[in-house]
């Protein structure tokens, strides 16, 4: 399929796939277009085999959230935001966080109302420098969606994510990840290749296991303690009869790097 709104590569060699929203005049802003084109994007990613994913934006910013503009303002005939949500951002949410695979954000530059959430919803953010996070839904009169609310919390809290939601104050990079919002800030001139040495490092991990790290640890913040020792039990009963873990078995025993390959 050919892609206009973003970019897809999917590097053989590496096993590693890089989406980039691509609507840089519009700072990757997301249209219905761009949710169909991203959604075809990430089927094919399933589809070719890649053992991680970087997610990222082209220009100066990596997402500001919805195009105002692909909305219908016509007095009797507004565009319903909540069939909005529910046709395109929250199938996007709940995709990326479902995908057996560990994804990455690279922030390169402003991520604001729904694109802040979108980095969220990934499994590692790395963010540049100058990159900054804005809950931006308040300046136009809305509660911050695509997750928002759910991960804020969970990240940094209840005071600092009423905080950021109540004021759409900018989140500068350095602070979110002294917060325990993101992994981790690099210079600027340092994400690209920071991104792909640590998306390539993650394909060479069991994938497998990487994908029962992600349900375990996000059932969590919903389970009870039993709930959650009953969901470790199964993920380790279901992953311990997998070549992964016999292959990590042997390569401890005989000392030597494990060749992980996803089953």
């Amino acid at each position: 399929m050919s892609y206009e709104a973003i970019r897809l590569d999917i590097d053989t060699s590496s096993r590693v796939a890089t989406i980039t929203l691509n609507r840089p005049d519009k700072l990757n802003s997301f249209t219905r277009a761009m949710h169909e084109e991203l959604a075809a994007a990430l089927g094919e990613v399933e589809k070719s085999g890649a053992r991680a994913l970087i997610l990222t934006g082209s220009g100066r910013g990596f997402c500001a959230g919805q195009d105002l503009a692909d909305l219908d303002f016509t007095p009797g005939a507004m565009t319903d935001l909540g069939d909005l949500i529910d046709a395109h951002f929250n199938p996007l949410i709940r995709r990326l966080q479902a995908l057996p695979l560990p994804v990455i954000a690279a922030v390169n530059g402003t991520a604001a109302g729904a694109g802040a959430n979108l980095a969220l919803a990934c499994d590692i953010v790395l963010a540049a420098r100058s990159a900054s996070f804005i809950q931006a839904f308040v300046k136009i009169g809305l509660v911050p969606d695509s997750g928002g609310t759910w991960f804020l919390p969970q990240c940094v809290g209840m005071a600092r994510a009423l905080g950021l939601a109540i004021t759409g104050d900018k989140l500068s990079a350095e602070k979110a990840e002294s917060w325990g919002l993101i992994w981790q800030a690099v210079d600027d001139q340092e994400l690209a290749a920071a991104a792909a040495t640590l998306a390539a490092q993650l394909a060479q991990q069991p994938t497998r296991a990487i994908a029962g790290i992600k349900r375990a640890m996000r059932a969590g913040a919903t389970q009870t303690l039993d709930q959650q020792l009953d969901l470790e039990r199964d993920l380790q009963r279901e992953l311990g009869a997998s070549h992964d873990y016999a292959e990590g078995v042997r390569a401890f025993v005989e000392k030597r790097a494990p060749r992980f390959e996803g089953r």
